[in-house]
């Protein structure tokens, strides 16, 4: 199969590399976005075009796949299929639906549920018990086109977005394969998406960081676990400073009072009440175990906290 792909950071790039590996597949043309300075396209950002010039495969670097140059190319270069892997525009008709086997999209959660943006993020802070990937047929709706395959790997009771996103990275390539290789079988009867359960995500932002001390304490726990390293942290405000949460978990004791108290230490930590019903004693706290300062400076919460009382606020005080 002559294929193309529309890639970008380390999903495409494991993607590509699969695709390239793939004895029954021929890459003729990679279309990948210009490097990034925002804050999530800057973490696993494995270049797409590097790995494409390093095996002699044309390279169109776009911010959006609509012009008349690219269409060009992709007619010229006669395609059986696309494999869109992190594309970050939207791809319109004339470009998916050109190549014989139309375009295979693969997207890293279980659809139709987490369409569009930072999937695993919002999945952990959902609480989901699992995520995955799913290789579908692109059609005129984001992320909604019918289910060649999809794949699932397990949540633990601990894991980071990070661990999450080692998870489903290993997926990519095994999925996209198998997908075009029951395409090149000449199945087109595939899986429609229930869009009865489907939901569609925003892009992460600054304000989805900032920390809500009325959210339960297991809710901020999976929230600190979803913002964490290398992602932008979680943060809250203590005496006119942003505090950045770099660990954190859910107390062993009930702590009553108003959300966001700086409370009491428990075991390496120090307890902050949360939860919209802290006031009737019935919320557990968020035990703070590290904190990094606006310049960069990393410490103990305890070393932070030497005192008890004071607030932690949504704004600077």
């Amino acid at each position: 199969m002559r294929v193309a792909m529309f890639g970008y950071q380390t999903w495409g790039h494991r993607t590509l590399q699969a695709l390239l590996e793939a004895p029954d597949l021929e890459v003729v043309l990679v279309v990948t976005h210009p490097k990034s300075d925002h804050a999530y396209e800057r973490i696993w950002s494995d270049s797409v075009a590097d790995l494409a010039t390093e095996h002699g495969v044309p390279v169109l670097i776009r911010e959006r796949p609509d012009d008349e140059e690219l269409m060009a190319a992709l007619k010229e270069a006669d395609l059986d299929v696309i494999v869109a892997t992190n594309w970050r525009t939207w791809i319109p008709p004339q470009v998916f639906t050109l190549p014989r086997h139309g375009t295979l999209n693969i997207h890293d959660s279980l659809l139709p549920k987490y369409a569009g943006f930072s999937p695993l993020i919002w999945a952990l802070i959902n609480d989901e018990p699992e995520v995955g990937v799913t290789a579908h047929m692109m059609d005129d709706t984001l992320d909604a086109g019918d289910i060649v395959l999809q794949r699932a790997v397990p949540v633990g009771p601990r894991d980071t977005t990070a661990d999450l996103f080692h998870k489903t990275l290993a997926l990519f390539g095994p999925l996209t394969v198998d997908g075009l290789r029951l395409i090149a079988e000449g199945r087109t009867e595939w899986t429609p998406q229930d869009r009865t359960q489907a939901s569609f995500f925003h892009k992460r932002a600054d304000e989805d960081l900032r920390i809500d001390w009325t959210w339960t304490a297991q809710e901020l726990d999976r929230l600190v676990r979803a913002q964490c390293d290398p992602y932008p942290n979680a943060y809250t405000y203590y005496r006119g400073q942003r505090i950045r949460v770099v660990k954190a978990s859910v107390s062993e004791a009930v702590y009553g009072g108003t959300p966001g108290r700086v409370f009491y230490r428990e075991g390496d930590g120090v307890a902050i009440v949360a939860g919209a019903e802290a006031r009737r004693g019935r919320s557990k706290g968020l035990v703070i175990e590290r904190v990094r300062l606006d310049d960069g400076t990393e410490l103990a919460a305890t070393d932070l906290f030497k005192t008890m009382g004071g607030y932690l606020g949504h704004f600077p005080a």
